[in-house]
């Protein structure tokens, strides 16, 4: 099949990630202001989002033993399709939380089955497009929150129309199968202690990026008097941002190297949270939110490049390089969830009483990423696969 063809509509998965999260984020203040929901009970509805998300993407890693990505792709874009509308429109509580979990499952499947896509797309390719994925998911959470603004006066419900997107692309030329037999893939061992420190620096990033897009929209509605049009902003120039380093990062990574731009990123990191946390007005709150984007933007694709890079090795027969890398990266996409959980459900939790010390967590804790960043340009592996016996 013509390869650039899947790719586009693999980028359409992406986008369709970012826009229906952030399109549902950004409205998170009036879906507390309509089921009267209290900071903590929020964390608690998003902690079963979560480790719903959690269990999709771990049922789409075991079912596609059986089945392939292309198709358990279109099953989580359909299952997203059906938790949006429930959740927007719901008429109870109970409805709404309905909703909330069945979307959740649905992410998670869309999750992991976008990056397997993108992986086995990248071995066709034989260079890095990862990068240009995460592009892709990027500009959906700008349209997203755009999208948030442009229609604040019609009805929360409205945003339901959101459905029929995920819809449209599950209809896409997906790559019809997995590379590399899977087989395989659980008779080879893998070098999981470095790819380890790398999943720790995603986990750091995902904590920041998921603390954004959840609590910064109730930050400038709680903290500030800002106007309810204008609590997406917290998201929308953090994407941005993010979208305009992450074209630029392949070649700011190839002049200065992974290890002194992650470092540097993670130092801009702490200290535009530091100004977001101290923020006397919610506008400046927002350019605090904006410089955090540009410097935490690479953190994830530089974190899939180098587990895949670690994974793959040297002297492997190809075969055996692609099972490594689909088993790591099959893997790998937990990490998403275990940052999730402390930038959601951690940031809400311990700024219950104010936000301000919510992001103090996310503040302090982005600063791992400066020792795990030697990780990023670990040597690739060599040698040869182990027997399945041994």
């Amino acid at each position: 099949m013509d390869i650039s063809r899947a790719r586009v509509a693999v980028a359409a998965g992406f986008l369709t990630q970012g826009l229906i999260l952030l399109s549902l984020t950004t409205r998170l203040p009036e879906f507390t202001d309509k089921w009267d929901l209290s900071d903590a009970t929020l964390s608690l509805i998003l902690l079963m989002m979560i480790l719903l998300a959690g269990a999709g993407s771990v049922a789409a890693e075991a079912l596609a033993k059986r089945r392939d990505s292309a198709s358990l792709l279109r099953a989580g874009l359909v299952v997203v399709a059906i938790g949006v509308p429930v959740l927007c429109t719901a008429q109870s509580a109970a409805m709404f939380v309905a909703g909330i979990g069945v979307y959740g499952f649905g992410l998670g499947v869309v999750d992991a089955t976008t990056n397997m896509q993108a992986v086995a797309l990248e071995h066709r390719y034989d260079r890095p497009i990862l990068p240009s994925f995460h592009g892709a998911w990027t500009l959906g959470g700008v349209i997203g929150a755009s999208v948030t603004l442009a229609t604040t006066d019609l009805p929360l419900a409205a945003t339901a129309a959101v459905a029929v997107i995920p819809l449209a692309v599950a209809f896409g030329p997906l790559l019809p199968r997995d590379h590399g037999p899977t087989e395989l893939a659980t008779q080879v061992a893998v070098p999981w202690r470095p790819i380890l420190l790398v999943g720790l620096g995603m986990v750091l990033f995902y904590m920041v990026d998921t603390a954004v897009q959840t609590w910064g929209p109730l930050f400038l509605d709680h903290t500030f008097a800002t106007p309810e049009r204008y609590v997406a902003l917290a998201a929308l120039p953090y994407l941005l941002a993010s979208g305009l380093v992450r074209m630029a990062g392949d070649g700011i990574v190839a002049r200065y190297g992974a290890v002194p731009v992650l470092r540097v990123g993670a130092l801009m990191g702490a200290a535009a949270l530091a100004v977001v946390v101290f923020s006397p007005t919610w506008q400046v709150a927002v350019v605090g939110f904006t410089v955090l984007g540009a410097g935490v933007a690479v953190v994830a694709p530089l974190s899939f490049s180098a587990a895949a890079k670690i994974a793959g090795g040297e002297g492997f027969d190809p075969a055996v390089r692609q099972a490594r890398v689909d088993a790591v990266i099959a893997r790998f996409n937990q990490f998403n969830y275990v940052g999730a959980l402390l930038g959601s459900v951690l940031t809400g939790l311990v700024g219950s009483g104010s936000l301000r010390i919510g992001f103090a967590v996310p503040m302090i804790l982005v600063l791992g990423i400066i020792p795990l960043a030697p990780a990023f340009a670990a040597k690739v592996g060599v040698g040869a696969p182990r027997p399945s016996a041994s």
